[in-house]
């Protein structure tokens, strides 16, 4: 064996088990509803494909979904939004992107109240937000991440509807559940 692959085989075996022992913790399959309460209509969108992830060593976080994954129960009414709205052709992601404000130290069963520092992307548009959430340790290699935040559609330059039965509220109350896993 040379010299050369002597060295590397220790580095590929340091660089594993380096990562293995990180904390950073992934979901594909987190959960986004988002509430429109307007006056004279009310309804929810949901999805179970929030992608993601939080790494504790370097205090970051990522999440983004595809918005074509949103439904709210009406066929109809999630084209509308996806086509006339959100254009999902062109802008088929929303993105949250930012930083722990402070070290996460859990253990099991204990939760702790975060709050993150960040850019929030969709339609195109990006905005810094401070989002809150709890985060809860229930087992060496899990959490769970709930988070609520407010987006306000005019900051992204989202048409709302002016059609009555399609009413929509300017603001939009978003609830991320994610159980992430090491």
């Amino acid at each position: 064996m040379s010299w050369k692959r002597k060295w590397l085989i220790p580095l590929i075996y340091l660089l594993v088990v380096s990562r293995a022992g990180a904390q950073e913790f992934k979901t594909t399959a987190g959960e986004v509803e988002f509430l429109s309460q307007a006056a004279l209509n009310e309804f929810t969108g949901k999805s179970d494909k929030l992608h993601g992830l939080i790494d504790f060593e370097q205090n970051l976080l990522d999440f983004y979904i595809d918005l074509n994954s949103l439904r709210t129960g009406i066929g109809l009414r999630d084209r509308h939004m996806r086509d006339n709205y959100l254009e999902t052709d062109q802008y088929p992601f929303a993105e949250f992107t930012g930083k722990l404000s402070e070290k996460v130290n859990l253990e099991q069963n204990q939760s702790m109240e975060v709050m993150a520092d960040g850019i929030f992307k969709i339609h195109g548009q990006e905005k810094e937000m401070e989002v809150r959430g709890t985060l809860t340790q229930v087992g060496r290699n899990e959490v769970l991440l709930e988070a609520t935040f407010e987006v306000k559609l005019g900051d992204f330059d989202i048409a709302i509807p002016q059609v009555m039965f399609y009413e929509l509220s300017e603001i939009q109350k978003v609830k991320i559940n994610a159980r992430l896993t090491r």
